[in-house]
């Protein structure tokens, strides 16, 4: 099985932004590395989608969404500042619907650390750019390979 894990695309800076940064939407270049997204995962066809409750993280994954007629199902245990315990048992949760997490760059750095404790070979370092993607291989629940795609645009 497999669990894709990817960081909310461009949705320029914090600093920029006037207003609650939970409503933050995506860039231009945000939708467009949004779109690669889908088309990249489109041929797994992931039963699962689930994303921080921002909307950044939530517009990622909704073009995977229409193409695929499902939803995106906000979880605030992919939110910034989450529990990294909790978010890596929801992550690994999605294993048996090869499912797709959105999350943040505070929550998938750890992530991807525990997830290498639990045994996940990767073959370079644990990047996190956004709109990046990571594919993790797993046997029995457990993450056996990760592997990384870096944003589209």
């Amino acid at each position: 099985m497999t669990i894709f894990l990817t960081r909310h695309a461009h949705a320029g800076k914090r600093s920029l932004w006037e207003g609650d940064d939970r409503l933050r939407p995506l860039t231009e270049r945000g939708q467009s590395q949004a779109a690669g997204l889908a088309a990249l995962l489109i041929g797994e066809q992931p039963g699962q989608l689930v994303s921080s409750p921002y909307l950044r993280c939530v517009q990622t994954l909704e073009e995977l969404a229409s193409q695929l007629g499902g939803e995106v199902v906000a979880n605030e245990i992919l939110a910034e500042g989450a529990d990294i315990g909790a978010a890596l048992e929801l992550l690994l949760a999605l294993d048996a619907t090869n499912g797709v997490a959105c999350s943040h760059g505070d929550l998938i750095p750890p992530l991807l650390r525990a997830l290498c404790d639990l045994g996940m070979a990767v073959d370079g370092p644990l990047k996190d750019q956004k709109g990046s993607l990571w594919v993790i291989e797993t046997h029995d629940g457990r993450p056996v390979r990760g592997t990384y795609h870096p944003p589209t645009a």
